[in-house]
């Protein structure tokens, strides 16, 4: 008698029905896709069609200046977290065991709140040129030449140094899991140091690359922090000055779905590069590459190569901003910095619960269901991770005022009562946002999580007759907890760092951490912002703390 294997799919079959789970997550898979598609209907369908306008006057520009920041940030970023995860990987030098888990921070500072701390600190009136003129007896600014700080240059600068760690993350992963058969067959060929990183380490790591550049350029897209306040008009830009200063919806969404083609041709092209590419360990047993020792003035180089982008990314930063929140001790019991934190708690606490349940129900859903429809809809489901902040306000506000405009109406004439702005004029929209912009790491680690449990587990369980809804909770969850735990941290996290969508969404007198920090450092005020934009980097830290432990 030979034992038939029991396959996911087999399994659905003998856990019989499934019927709600199934049509709950193809009603979440709608609501999240619903703000994409609604950005393309408004496009589509404006009131008023400045196309023309746009293409004969800003779009150029913005798209110009957007490909520019784009494509420079990826390919820095790509050069210098490829870089670093090669030293780290391949080489001892002095401090290299704490730079492979320092060159993580700067994951923990917003490119914005890095911005704000450039320009504090080279400014006319920074320490920096007000130092230069003290030592040199300058004057005045006609005495001498200093760099633009307010550039598209230096936000290239700023953003290459906040961003970088995605494509060391996954490189450095990538050269970890390389055999170190092949590097011995180079070296016996006689293929020097870098041959050896040109010829077999870089297109082993080819497709980490491709999608560590990725991530970076679609985080570029969705800045608007960094560029606004150096000044750099982009299509993230352009939308909120269509809409807010233009009052022009329809324009501000013909912005977003450019936008949006552009982030589909982002992800279209990172697929594209590495369709072909297929990388396996042929050994049966893996042997990682030994490192090797680099001491005198090689040593000194590599150290100085994984510092430099560290000090830019996170200590000049951090250290600014802490400067400024000790020399302002009086703004931390601020009524307004408290109420902001509060409304941060609170707001990225209910997204990120909420968030991360229904990426729970709709892996289990589709799980549990025999049916198509709801397995095609969960990949896309990821795209919300890849839609700019801006974008999704744009599918959010318009057709969410719509319903809720109809809604008080509705109420009003059936009862009387005016009951006011329910759904815009709450931090509703704030939390459906954050839901749909994070909802793939949330179902993403379900995903991972639930495929890690055995089918037999869930089967056992009801044949002794417990309920789907107690599976999930008696089988799934103690399993699945610490996957659970992690993407609730990192959605909570990203909601506390988000800027655009809260920028667009939030309700009046509403502030956020992260808002109270663009607002007060847009008024040059980088003293009643640096408290809340430290708090803002505790969280950050918090979240590389896990990300650190998860991948050591």
């Amino acid at each position: 008698m030979t034992d038939t294997p029991i396959t996911p799919t087999r399994a659905r079959r003998i856990l019989p029905g499934g019927g709600v789970w199934s049509a709950g997550a193809v009603l979440i898979a709608a609501v999240v896709l619903a703000p994409i598609l609604s950005v393309l209907v408004i496009a589509l369908t404006p009131k008023e069609n400045i196309w023309p306008h746009l293409i004969s006057t800003t779009l150029p520009r913005y798209l110009g200046n957007t490909a520019v920041l784009m494509l420079s940030v990826g390919v820095l970023s790509g050069m210098v977290g490829t870089g670093a995860a090669w030293l780290i990987t391949r080489y001892r030098f002095f401090l290299s065991r704490w730079l492979e888990w320092l060159l993580l921070l700067p994951l923990a500072i917003p490119a914005y709140v890095g911005a704000y701390a450039l320009v504090d600190l080279l400014e006319y009136a920074g320490p920096v040129q007000t130092g230069l003129r003290q030592l040199m007896g300058w004057q005045s600014a006609r005495d001498y030449w200093f760099p633009e700080i307010r550039s598209m240059g230096a936000a290239i600068a700023v953003l290459t140094a906040a961003l970088y760690p995605y494509v060391y993350l996954l490189t450095r992963a990538a050269f970890r899991e390389q055999s170190g058969a092949s590097e011995e067959v180079a070296m016996s060929l006689g293929t020097g140091p870098v041959g050896r990183f040109l010829r077999v380490g870089l297109p082993l790591a080819r497709p980490a690359i491709a999608a560590g550049m990725a991530i970076v350029m679609m985080e570029t897209v969705n800045d608007f922090g960094t560029v606004d306040y150096f000044a750099v008009q982009t299509l993230t830009t352009g939308i909120f000055s269509v809409w807010l200063e233009s009052n022009n919806a329809g324009g501000a969404a013909q912005i977003a779905s450019v936008v949006l083609v552009l982030v589909i041709l982002l992800v279209m092209l990172e697929k594209f590069s590495r369709r072909r590419l297929r990388f396996f360990n042929m050994s049966g047993r893996h042997r990682p590459v030994p490192k090797r020792h680099l001491a005198g003035g090689w040593g000194a180089l590599a150290s100085a190569a994984c510092l430099l982008p560290f000090a830019l990314g996170f200590v000049l930063p951090a250290w600014v901003i802490t400067a400024h929140a000790l020399g302002n001790a009086d703004r931390w019991a601020d009524p307004e910095l408290l109420s902001a934190l509060w409304n941060t708690l609170s707001v990225g606490g209910v997204a990120a619960v909420a968030t991360v349940l229904a990426g729970v129900f709709m892996v289990y859903g589709v799980r549990l269901s025999g049916r198509s429809l709801p397995r095609l809809l969960l990949p896309l489901t990821t795209i919300g991770y890849a839609a700019p902040g801006a974008v999704l306000g744009v599918g959010i506000l318009i057709p969410l005022a719509r319903v809720d405009h109809a809604l008080a109406d509705g109420v009003e004439a059936a009862s009387g009562v005016d009951i006011g702005l329910v759904l815009t004029g709450s931090a509703f929209a704030l939390v459906l946002a954050y839901g749909v912009r994070f909802f793939a790491i949330a179902q993403g680690a379900a995903d991972a999580a639930m495929g890690r449990v055995s089918p037999s587990l869930p089967m056992a369980a009801r044949s002794l007759g417990r309920t789907q809804g107690q599976v999930l909770g008696q089988v799934y969850y103690p399993l699945i907890r610490a996957s659970v735990g992690s993407a609730l941290l990192l959605v909570f996290v990203d909601c506390v760092k988000e800027l655009p969508a809260t920028l667009l969404l939030r309700p009046f007198n509403f502030d956020t951490l992260a808002t109270r920090v663009h607002d007060q450092a847009s008024l040059e005020n980088l003293g009643d912002a640096s408290p809340a934009a430290v708090l803002v980097i505790l969280v950050g830290l918090a979240a590389v703390g896990l990300l650190a432990r998860a991948n050591r």
